[in-house]
């Protein structure tokens, strides 16, 4: 098939083509999209090597090549690449036979005229195309799309997705944060599997005898070599069946489901209480830089990042709980005021840390021109700050409370454990002493997970927040 630099006609049907050509710029997508259409492959190549010595691409390139040959130039180009490779043989002192040198310079005359007819072509507006360039050019085919349409539906589909900017940048997102999820269970096995605790003995006791442990690691699979234990590992992972943890014999899957939501919903309301708390004083300290509010803020911030969790939690207890009793002392799912103290504990120090860092990134907005701008145009201080200075400070806020709310699921097992709460952050502090690999991974895996999804979530923010994200996904 010749591929013209005239332009196509209106008619053709240029939509998947044209977002085919756009993401075969990026290798990965070039894998990816080459795997998803894999069944129209074999078809679509037998068709190209047959249309391709019929093409007219050819007969004009042995023409243009009969051509120059005629008017001397390739025994011209023999001469010259003979005499450098002569040349460059006595420089380095070299032996060459006369008819090695005219095979090298017969080889150099060749590629030398083929790249000259190859130029006069191209500016002729015609190309030899690869197999991928006549691929693309078949999507332009309504009868071809039309055929191969359920043989790769997943291809097509992904087309129109990426054709989206937005879409496409959520659907990286996801991907990235697939790997990201593989990688942390790998890293995790590997931890575990390198462990010098014997799971065996812990359970088992030291009394075990050698037939029990081995009968214990037959039974759980750790006889098994490395690469066998992480696919069964990782393939329990993605189709939620985790089986059962080494000890108690209990359902993996199973207790996850009953022991993280309420880590979740702690975290959650922690980070919902800080993002209440902090933002609202981090701007009240930076429009009132080194005043007393700003310096009683601040103050307060650092007590609050200087407090360990679980000596708040005991003072907590102590004072609300023993002595006042205002709260329950630990977490009763029936009673939602016990949810209170362990929220506060937990959402302390991220509420200092997201307040600091509202009050910096404020600081600096403040003072751009535009806000100079804006304040010279005549508009009062309420609309500046709201309008122009919260939006453009909010990136590195929400990265910051991205990071936080991550910390929190993993570090929530302190908090859980000094209010008596039967989370994934103490079941997983519980099990790693054995250590119980598959309670351990399942437990990581779904906080990962979860992170993941956070982090898209604030990466779909970054974009609506920032004018300048969306501009450059159009543009890419």
């Amino acid at each position: 098939m010749v591929i013209s630099k005239v332009r196509s006609s209106t008619k053709e049907h240029v939509f998947f083509f044209s977002v085919y050509q756009k993401l075969m710029h990026h290798k990965s997508y070039n894998v990816l999209l080459f795997l998803l259409s894999i069944l129209v492959h074999p078809l679509t190549y037998l068709s190209y090597r047959k249309r391709k010595h019929l093409l007219q691409y050819r007969q004009a390139f042995e023409q243009r090549s009969q051509y120059y040959k005629e008017k001397g130039l390739l025994t011209k180009w023999q001469v010259k690449f003979a005499e450098q490779e002569l040349a460059k043989a006595k420089f380095f002192h070299e032996n060459v036979s006369e008819k090695q040198l005219q095979e090298t310079a017969s080889k150099l005359a060749d590629t030398k005229i083929q790249q000259l007819v190859e130029q006069d072509l191209s500016k002729d507006g015609l190309e030899d195309p690869s197999y991928l360039q006549y691929f693309s050019q078949q999507l332009k085919n309504k009868s071809f799309v039309v055929l191969t349409f359920l043989p790769a539906f997943l291809f097509y589909v992904a087309l129109i997705l990426f054709a989206n900017p937005f879409l496409q940048y959520v659907i990286e997102r996801i991907l990235q944060s697939f790997i990201v999820i593989v990688g942390v269970a790998t890293l995790v096995f590997t931890i575990m599997y390198l462990s010098p605790f014997d799971p065996a003995r812990n359970l088992l006791g030291v009394t075990a005898t050698p037939e029990q442990i081995t009968n214990f690691n037959h039974i759980h699979g750790l006889d098994q070599p490395y690469l066998s234990q992480l696919w069964n590992a990782l393939s329990g992972l993605f189709t939620f069946d985790l089986g059962t943890s080494f000890a108690g014999k209990e359902n993996i899957t199973h207790s996850i489901v009953n022991k993280f939501p309420i880590t979740l919903e702690i975290a959650i309301l922690s980070l919902l209480m800080a993002i209440a708390i902090a933002i609202p004083v981090g701007i009240i300290s930076a429009v009132r830089p080194n005043s007393y509010l700003d310096y009683t803020f601040m103050f307060i911030a650092l007590i609050g990042l200087s407090i360990p969790s679980f000596w708040q939690g005991l003072i907590f207890i102590l004072t609300f709980a023993l002595k006042l009793q205002w709260f329950p002392a630990t977490y009763n799912p029936q009673n939602w005021l016990s949810l209170i103290m362990p929220v506060i504990v937990l959402g302390t120090s991220i509420t200092a840390s997201i307040a600091r860092m509202t009050r910096s990134s404020m600081l600096e907005v403040i003072h751009e021109d535009y806000i100079i701008t804006a304040r010279a145009k005549g508009l009062n201080e309420f609309k500046v700050i709201s309008k122009h200075a919260i939006r453009n400070a909010m990136i590195p806020i929400i990265t910051v409370i991205g990071l936080l709310f991550g910390g929190m699921l993993g570090g929530a097992s302190v908090t859980e454990k000094v209010f008596n709460i039967s989370g994934i952050g103490s079941y997983i502090v519980d099990k790693q002493f054995i250590p119980d690999i598959p309670a351990i991974l399942g437990g990581v895996v779904y906080i990962a997970i979860t992170i993941s999804i956070v982090n898209l979530f604030i990466d779909i923010l970054y974009a609506f927040f920032d004018p300048r994200i969306r501009s450059k996904m159009k543009k890419s």
